[in-house]
């Protein structure tokens, strides 16, 4: 995260920032010995903030009685959501209109105010953090706009003009005033007071695929929260006629934190509800109230204004006759609008097609070399000819000869000579056409992403459900799985089985004794040390606690092997000394081995017996293999490498 130095800049002085009661607020909750008492008498002190205080926590209580008094309501609150909301009013207030000729302050405040709504109605489905500090978020965190606009008015006018021409504004900040109000957010915010956890989201709000946030963490779904009610506050102010375009995008968005079509929908109109709601008390101009997002969800897509615009129609015109190329050349171009390009005869005109990929295919029907009829059929036999909207030219009635160059392929035909008025009307059908093409491929890649993400998700969450978070080693359930396979796998084929229970000795006392934040980190060093010992084939698992199992490959099975593997892993972990910091911890573990033996009736009875083996080795001293076989609880006997060794006899005694 890169945050703007705002005094290299020199504009600290000129930035917005709150003031009267909002900044003794500010002032007062950097005292760690502030009370609420305190708090209440600053804030009555301001009507217009108390009104607005008692209004939001009237709005977020949870019981039917209302909040009438200021001490209620900023215990309801909480005292930083009391500073932040403060802060927020104090500027929206000060910086309600517009100095400058391209920035519309009602604009950006009321886009803020609705991203603080729904940042804050969508909190109550991840529960990521409070819903009232993800409140300032949404309403602060494009604060840095304001400031841009507020110190450059007639600098930032012009970006935002050339902005509107497709460039992106925070690339022309940085190119024109060395910093992006991104960067400037974050120095602000963080100058203000607020929290880093939601500092590092704001300032990946726009690009959260930059982040490098880890999946499923705290601030991962705060910033995925805050990117969705930016898309959210875009899709309330965007043009009607565009509208349409964001609504798939918006379901995808709201299906990644688990909201369904219906309840999704249902926020939306919730979060416009009360964006209109919050305007009046503000003061903030709000757009016309939306339609419910289900009957925009359900609607046609809008007609287009102009549907002969000729950057919208490739036209490829086949005829052979010189005087009617020109005259309908000049018709499709000049009168109606087109691009046009032209062609003699069918075969000329499969090459251009190839090449120029036209929307419509014009073809008279009667031409040397390829005739019209002919045409169609080879366009239609290729991939990119199926989509194509052809239409024939003929001075032709007949029903028979029409009925032939509709099964040809033929979409739509035109008598000569020809009428302008119903050529128009032709053309239309074929841009309507064209549109419905174009729609439907959007929807069939959109289709394919949303399966690709899908199938990417249900791979995440296969992994979630069959890995253990903190060691990343496969959890029980895993473990249990593998377990039960093997041992159907053994049965079937008659071969040895063999497991082990794994016991980290004494972790009780790690845990008392340095914290369990320490023993998670023991337990991940531990997993560490056995993923690289490990035999190729063996599966490992953490079955809870600080309890292991690992099912032997069927081909490592044979008792003597498994037990040497067992004591080199446990000698391996003896030697290890887990350095955390300043804290050094040495730490064993006792080993359970069991055998598969004909009287077990299935791989619960295997367990148990690796049980009773790991308690023996606890009760025998701990650090050290215990091997259940045939009913006997056997030590295992160190390996030759580390038992100790005397020295050769005197030959001469």
């Amino acid at each position: 995260m890169k945050i703007a130095d705002l005094n290299q800049l020199k504009i600290s002085t000129l930035l917005p920032s709150p003031k009267g009661v909002a900044l003794a607020l500010l002032e007062a909750c950097r005292q760690e010995d502030i009370s609420i008492n305190e708090i209440t008498k600053l804030i009555q002190t301001d009507p217009a903030l108390a009104g607005r205080l008692i209004q939001r926590a009237n709005a977020t209580k949870q019981t039917t009685r209302a909040i009438s008094s200021i001490a209620e309501a900023v215990s309801h609150v909480g005292l930083n959501a009391v500073k932040q909301l403060a802060m927020g009013f104090s500027l929206i207030d000060q910086y309600s209109k517009d100095p400058s000729n391209g920035f519309d302050y009602q604009e950006f405040w009321s886009h803020s105010l609705l991203m603080a709504i729904a940042v804050q109605k969508l909190s109550k489905t991840t529960q990521a953090s409070s819903s009232e500090d993800l409140f300032s978020c949404g309403l602060m965190m494009r604060i840095g706009c304001l400031a841009l606009a507020s110190i450059y008015p007639d600098q930032y006018s012009q970006l935002i003009q050339q902005q509107s021409r497709g460039i992106p504004l925070q690339q022309l900040e940085q190119q024109y005033l060395q910093t992006d109000h991104n960067e400037l957010t974050a120095a602000m915010l963080i100058n203000f007071g607020f929290p880093t956890i939601f500092v590092e989201p704001i300032y990946y709000h726009e690009t959260p695929e930059n982040s490098g946030f880890s999946e499923g963490s705290r601030p991962y779904q705060i910033l995925h929260q805050l990117y969705l009610a930016k898309q959210i506050a875009d899709f309330a102010l965007t043009k009607e006629s565009e509208r349409s375009q964001c609504i798939s995008e918006l379901l995808l968005l709201g299906g990644k934190i688990g909201l369904d079509t219906e309840t999704f929908g249902d926020s939306i109109d919730q979060i416009m509800q009360e964006w209109h709601i919050w305007g009046k008390i503000l003061k903030i101009t709000a757009k016309e109230q939306l339609p419910s997002f289900h009957k925009m969800m359900s609607a046609a897509a809008p007609r287009p204004e102009d549907a002969t615009n000729a950057s919208s129609l490739r036209v490829l015109l086949v005829e052979d006759d010189p005087t009617n190329l020109i005259l309908s050349k000049e018709l499709l171009s000049n009168v109606l609008g087109h691009t046009v390009y032209t062609a003699n005869d069918g075969q000329q005109a499969l090459a251009l097609a190839m090449e120029v990929s036209p929307h419509i295919v014009i073809t008279d029907w009667m031409m040397p070399i390829m005739n019209g009829l002919e045409l169609t059929k080879s366009l239609r036999a290729t991939e990119w000819g199926q989509n194509l909207y052809v239409i024939m030219l003929t001075s032709i009635e007949d029903e028979e000869e029409v009925i032939k160059a509709f099964n040809a392929g033929v979409d739509d035909y035109v008598t000569k000579p020809i009428n302008i008025r119903a050529f128009r009307a032709r053309l239309r059908a074929a841009w309507h056409y064209r549109q419905l093409q174009e729609s439907w491929e959007r929807d069939r890649e959109q289709l394919k992403r949303f399966a690709a993400e899908l199938a990417v998700t249900n791979r995440k969450l296969e992994y979630y459900a069959l890995t253990d978070m903190l060691t990343e080693l496969p959890n029980r359930r895993s473990g249990m799985e593998t377990l039960s396979e093997t041992w159907s796998i053994a049965n079937r084929s008659g071969q040895l089985m063999v497991i082990m229970l794994i016991d980290i000795d004494h972790f009780k006392s790690i845990n008392d004794n340095y914290g369990h934040s320490i023993g998670d980190k023991v337990l991940k060093e531990v997993s560490s040390i056995i993923r690289k010992t490990a035999r190729k084939g063996d599966t490992f698992c953490r079955m809870g606690g600080e309890e292991f199992l690992v099912v032997c490959q069927l081909g490592n099975a044979d008792v003597k092997s498994s037990i040497l593997f067992a004591e080199r892993l446990r000698h391996q972990i003896s030697q290890q000394q887990i350095s955390i910091g300043e804290i050094h911890i040495r730490i064993t573990i006792s080993i359970g081995v069991a055998l598969k033996e004909i009287n077990m009736k299935n791989e619960d009875h295997l367990v148990i017996a690796a049980d009773k083996a790991l308690y023996a080795a606890k009760n025998a001293g701990r650090n050290r293999v215990y091997l259940a076989l045939k009913d006997k609880l056997l030590a295992a006997p160190p390996p030759p490498s580390t038992k100790k060794v005397d020295p050769p006899a005197d030959k001469e005694k």
